[in-house]
């Protein structure tokens, strides 16, 4: 009972999203967590080196990053482990920080950022505009307590998302082109050896985030001043 005492508000957002995970509701976080896939692969060729052309979202939850130079071992692995990373340690800076404001903004100004460098199709165009927005204006206009919820939002539904889809498009449609297909092709080894090993790892990652975050009461003090 205590267990549930400290962490209720973190278990019922938790049971909340996956309640919605298959309605339209929770769509645009979906995309969302696609933005921060193709992200990762945007960062991994920039800190190997190499440099993005152009960054694209779909309203069908797709996406693509194309980049110049870099290594191609990082930048194909740092989708689908990249998002998840960075979904953790929106979560861990949510429960753990009081930086929950800046954090919003700061995610926020990097999809308006992308948007302006990187984005060339409408529907991408519209979503990271209207969701940097929205960040932005949460964060100017919201207190702490709705700037940490919203941070646990994306975080959790991302920790959610990623080992799905790691199965869903290496494992259980192996065949599909995806970023362990072309990993596969390029260096070796069967596509479900990737996926495989990308989900064996995500799991080890969000086992760690639970440990860190389960350790102390998570339970958000909505009188708290912002």
């Amino acid at each position: 009972m205590s267990f549930i005492k400290s962490h209720w508000q973190l278990l019922a957002l938790t049971a909340l999203v996956f309640a919605l995970w298959q309605t339209p509701v929770v769509v645009p976080l979906k995309i969302l967590i696609v933005f921060l896939h193709e992200l990762s692969h945007a960062i991994a060729a920039w800190l190997t080196g190499g440099s993005v052309e152009q960054i694209s979202l779909s309203s069908d939850q797709g996406g693509f990053a194309i980049t110049r130079g870099g290594s191609r071992f990082a930048i194909l692995s740092a989708g689908y482990l990249g998002s998840l990373l960075l979904g953790a340690a929106l979560l861990l800076l949510a429960l753990r920080s009081t930086a929950d404001r800046a954090v919003t903004a700061l995610l926020g100004a990097v999809m308006l950022a992308v948007t302006a460098l990187y984005i060339r199709d409408l529907f991408a165009a519209v979503f990271c505009l209207a969701t940097g927005l929205a960040l932005l204006g949460m964060a100017r206009f919201l207190g702490h307590g709705a700037n940490d919820m919203v941070l646990r939002v994306i975080g959790l539904s991302s920790l959610i998302y990623v080992p799905y889809d790691i199965f869903d498009d290496t494992i259980a449609r192996a065949g599909q082109r995806s970023d362990a297909y072309m990993l596969a092709a390029e260096f070796g080894g069967p596509t479900v050896l990737w996926g495989g090993l990308w989900l064996v790892i995500s799991l080890g990652v969000i086992a760690l985030c639970l440990w860190q975050v389960l350790g102390t009461q998570t339970n958000i003090n909505f009188h708290r001043t912002p």
